[in-house]
C-alpha cells in the first residue's frame, strides 16, 4: 500500500496532547545531539589539520656515504728519542778556565780538545818529577856499567831500579793530573750550548757543554706483552713527531728487552732511525707505527656517526620516502644497530649493520628518532681522516 503523508498527519492530529509533546521533545533532543556530535566531529577534523600543520619540521644533519677501505693492522705506541751516545761533559778536577776550543753547535770528532784549565803549576811539577826520573835513569845506567866490573854491588843496582820506577810512577801520576785539566770529546757528536766562560772557576763536575751523537738515533718505546708474537728485530717501523707534521721517519727495531715489567706487563723495545739532517733530537717524543699481519678490508664511517648506548651502538641511515608537496625528495632517518671494529684516526670500522654505499647521518643524530624527516646540509662535515694531524683538527 503506497505511503501517504496525509495519513501520518491525520494520525498525529488524532493523538492526545501529551503524546504530541513527547514526540516534539524527542525530536528536539535528537536535533541537539546531532548538533553536538557534528560539532565534535568538525572540531576533531580542524584540530587534526592544525596539528598536521605544526608537525615536527625536518631536522638539519650532515651525512656521509659509507666506504670500504683496506686497513693495514698496526701496533701503535709513543716513545722517546735518545742519542746513541749522549752526555753532559764536565771535568773531574777543579780549576780556572784557561782556553775554550769550541763554539756552541759544533760537530766534533772523538778526541777533539774542547777546553783546558790553567795548569802552569801542575806542568812545572811534572817537569820537576820528569827531571828526577831522568837523573835516576842516568844513575841506574852508570851503576849497571860499574856492576860489570864489580865496582858496585848488585843491591845498589836494585835500589837504583826501584828508585827509577818510583820516579816514573810519580811522573805518570802528575801527567794524569795535567791531563785531567784538558776536556776532550769522548765520542763524535754535536755540541750544545756552552755553559762556561774563560776565566771562570769551575768546581769538579760542573757541566761545560752537552755532547750528543745524533746520527743514527735511538727511539725507545713500550708495547704490551701480547704484541711480542708480532714483533722481531730487523722489523721495519715508522715514526712521526708533531714538530714535523706530515713527515715520517723510517727505522728498524734493533732490540727487544728480554724482561717484561711485572708492574705494567709491557716490554721495552728500541728502534734505530737514520737522522742525517739532525731533525730528531734526544728527548723528543714520537708516535710509533709498526705494520703487522695482512691488510683487512672494512666498511668505515666517521666516529661521530656512532651513537653509543648501553644497549648497543647505533647509526641513523638516510632513506628516501617519496617526495614532499613541492616535489622535493623526502628523506627520513632509520635507526639501526651496528657492530663496531677497530678505530684509526677519525674513522671506525663497521663489522655489521652498514654496507658500503649506505648514506649515514654523520652529525646531528642526537635530535633524531626513527622516521624523523631530514634536511641534509654537508657544508660542514665532521673529520673523516684515517691519519689526522694536529692542524687538521
Amino acid at each position: 500500500m503506497p505511503f501517504d503523508p496525509r495519513d501520518v498527519t491525520q494520525r498525529i492530529r488524532g493523538m492526545n496532547p501529551l503524546t504530541k509533546r513527547m514526540i516534539i521533545m524527542l525530536a528536539l533532543a535528537a536535533l541537539v545531539l546531532a548538533i553536538i556530535f557534528g560539532y565534535e566531529a568538525f572540531r576533531s577534523y580542524m584540530m587534526g589539520r592544525f596539528m598536521k600543520a605544526f608537525a615536527n619540521p625536518p631536522q638539519t644533519v650532515s651525512s656521509v656515504v659509507a666506504t670500504a677501505q683496506e686497513w693495514q693492522p698496526q701496533l701503535e705506541a709513543v716513545g722517546s728519542l735518545r742519542a746513541v751516545n749522549g752526555t753532559d761533559l764536565s771535568l773531574e778536577v777543579p780549576g780556572i778556565v784557561d782556553q775554550i776550543h769550541f763554539h756552541s753547535g759544533d760537530d766534533v770528532a772523538a778526541g777533539t780538545v774542547l777546553l783546558t784549565l790553567r795548569a802552569d803549576q801542575d806542568i812545572a811539577q811534572l817537569h820537576a818529577l820528569q827531571a828526577t826520573a831522568d837523573l835516576d835513569a842516568i844513575n841506574l845506567a852508570r851503576d849497571q856499567k860499574q856492576l860489570k866490573i864489580n865496582a858496585v854491588s848488585k843491591a845498589q843496582v836494585d835500589t837504583d831500579e826501584a828508585t827509577l820506577r818510583n820516579a816514573q810512577a810519580q811522573v805518570a801520576a802528575q801527567q794524569a793530573v795535567v791531563d785531567k785539566k784538558t776536556l776532550r770529546a769522548p765520542f763524535a757528536g754535536h755540541l750544545g750550548i756552552r755553559q762556561v766562560d774563560v776565566g771562570q772557576y769551575l768546581n769538579a763536575g760542573t757541566t761545560i757543554v752537552t755532547l750528543q751523537a745524533l746520527d743514527p738515533i735511538y727511539l725507545d718505546f713500550y708495547l704490551p706483552q701480547q704484541a711480542l708474537a708480532q714483533i722481531r728485530t730487523s722489523q721495519k717501523m715508522i715514526a712521526t713527531v708533531d714538530t714535523f707534521p706530515g713527515q715520517t721517519f723510517a727505522g728498524t727495531i734493533t732490540s727487544i728487552n728480554p724482561l717484561v715489567s711485572t708492574a705494567t706487563r709491557n716490554v721495552a723495545v728500541r728502534a734505530t732511525l737514520a737522522n742525517p739532517d739532525h731533525k730528531l733530537l734526544p728527548g723528543m717524543y714520537a708516535k710509533v707505527d709498526i705494520d703487522v699481519g695482512t691488510k683487512q678490508r672494512y666498511v668505515t664511517l666517521p666516529q661521530t656517526a656512532i651513537t653509543y648506548n648501553p644497549y648497543g651502538d647505533t647509526v641513523y641511515l638516510v632513506q628516501g620516502q617519496g617526495k614532499d608537496a613541492q616535489g622535493h625528495p623526502l628523506m627520513v632517518a632509520h635507526q639501526t644497530f651496528v657492530t663496531t671494529g677497530p678505530t684509526r684516526g677519525d674513522q671506525i670500522a663497521i663489522i655489521k649493520g652498514v654496507s658500503a654505499g649506505d648514506t649515514v647521518v654523520s652529525a646531528g643524530q642526537m635530535k633524531l628518532r626513527n622516521g624523523s624527516r631530514l634536511l641534509i646540509n654537508n657544508t660542514v662535515r665532521p673529520a673523516d681522516n684515517a691519519n689526522p694531524h694536529p692542524q687538521d683538527e
